[in-house]
């Protein structure tokens, strides 16, 4: 067979007999697999290594005279570690540099990411159904000519009583109030879509008995699948004998796929089974696309993980949870538009 494969292609149809006749002899194959063949020919395991089964072993004085770690104090220079591996440099020098980072879809690359190895059910969804309907629902006809409308002034003015406001900056809104940011219009470059979720708990207990925080870092860890963080207080509270900077939470946030999935199970495995739920409050929101809502400890009870390793729980120690929901939508109309198209609840009065 090892003859046959030297062959070409038009010669491998021939039939055996017309092979034996032919005037091209077949030599014998550079490597042998039997010994009658290697005796034949002693010359064709020449290209082959050593292996440890036939190198000859070494002496009691030559095992005594070997010594690794001397010969490599011994050397001089050290071997050149850039011809053996590549390192990406820190910092991007400009396009113009002549060292450059490779893309982050290199494995090389100090931001690759490996993944995703999963393509969530909820993020499909939206990918074919909801990116499109948003744009739809969301389309402002605006007649060919029609001019452009100037944006409200959102910051205060000077009244010029004193010499010190000429050219001076603008004031911020009254009561120290953060600006919120402006709503823009949905288009192909900036549908709203899921940037992260973040889920906290507030295990005030922890401070008198740290086992509540080893638990509520065990249910956070089951819910989400990414090791929490231990928060500290930031403040006094003198009712719950807490001071600043006791651990006194945990918090895990999840990013990308693992936000859909994880918002795919509260919406289709949890909320259907709280009783007489009624959803989450249309007045939430911090005005810049950002929703929350929040979970009892009989609520967090439901999630599957949490169901399906209950017994390793103790029922009177498991947290409630506060969850964030963080969008790229620029207003809190579009953060309740997106979520309602993932079939989360809102009931109450809508706050713009």
């Amino acid at each position: 067979m090892a003859s046959l494969r030297g062959l070409s292609r038009q010669a491998r149809g021939l039939p055996l007999p017309q092979l034996a006749r032919s005037p091209y002899a077949v030599g014998p194959p550079s490597r042998c697999a039997s010994s009658q063949a290697a005796a034949e020919s002693p010359s064709a395991l020449h290209d082959l290594e050593n292996s440890t089964l036939t190198r000859q072993q070494l002496s009691e004085e030559e095992k005594k005279q070997f010594r690794p770690w001397k010969r490599a104090a011994d050397r001089k220079g050290s071997l050149p570690s850039s011809n053996y591996q590549y390192h990406p440099p820190k910092y991007n020098r400009g396009p113009l540099h002549p060292i450059q980072s490779p893309p982050s879809s290199d494995p090389v690359a100090r931001d690759f990411v490996p993944g995703p190895f999963n393509h969530p059910r909820l993020k499909q969804t939206y990918t074919t159904t909801i990116a499109p309907d948003l744009m739809t629902l969301a389309y402002m006809h605006v007649p060919p000519g029609t001019p452009k409308k100037e944006p409200a002034q959102r910051l205060r003015g000077w009244d010029g009583s004193s010499p010190y406001h000429k050219n001076r900056a603008l004031r911020g809104p009254r009561g120290g109030a953060a600006l919120p940011l402006i709503e823009r219009d949905i288009t192909f470059t900036n549908i709203p879509a899921i940037r992260e979720i973040t889920v906290a708990s507030y295990v005030p207990v922890a401070v008198q008995d740290p086992d509540h925080l080893l638990v509520a870092r065990t249910v956070l860890l089951a819910m989400t699948g990414t090791t929490p963080e231990i928060t500290k207080t930031k403040s006094n509270v003198v009712q719950w004998a807490l001071r600043k900077g006791e651990r006194a939470g945990v918090k895990a946030t999840v990013y990308g796929n693992d936000a859909y999935e994880f918002l795919d199970r509260c919406v289709h495995l949890v909320f259907p089974r709280i009783r007489d739920y009624m959803g989450i409050k249309a007045s939430t929101g911090d005005s810049s696309g950002n929703l929350s809502f929040g979970l009892t400890p009989e609520e967090i009870k439901l999630f599957p993980e949490v169901e399906a390793n209950y017994w390793l729980y103790p029922p009177k120690m498991i947290p409630g949870a506060r969850i964030f929901i963080k969008t790229t939508a620029t207003s809190d109309r579009q953060a309740r538009l997106l979520l309602q198209s993932f079939g989360v609840p809102f009931y109450g009065k809508i706050r713009n």
